[in-house]
């Protein structure tokens, strides 16, 4: 099992969320959180000043797919999360050693 983790930008939660639906990922979670890379910030100016935004706001998902999933979910978030502009986003995968139901303790991949 892998835990695919994928900053996005938060006006394409809703593209990422119905492709993720149609193929077959069911579950995620999402968290607001603010952050740079490349791009580093903007500049705005709000009453006549001037002011810098050095932590943009983005979206933190994370998916808990099976191995045989990892590539298409990959695809997936990439495809539907694309604008093609700076500051789309990033996608990390780390493995995941266990995944636990708690209503009924199923576990592994029929945990997911």
């Amino acid at each position: 099992m892998k835990l695919v983790v994928a900053i996005i930008k938060p006006f394409k939660l809703d593209d990422v969320r119905e492709a993720l639906h149609d193929v077959n990922v069911h579950g995620m979670t999402v968290t607001e959180v603010k952050g740079f890379g490349r791009q580093k910030g903007h500049t705005e100016i709000y009453r006549g000043a001037e002011y810098s935004i050095e932590f943009l706001p983005k979206l933190r998902l994370e998916v808990a797919v099976a191995d045989d999933q990892v590539e298409n979910v990959i695809e997936t978030i990439g495809n539907a999360a694309r604008t093609g502009k700076i500051g789309d986003g990033k996608i990390f995968i780390m493995p995941l050693e266990q995944a636990i139901r708690i209503r009924t303790e199923e576990s592994g991949d029929t945990a997911l």
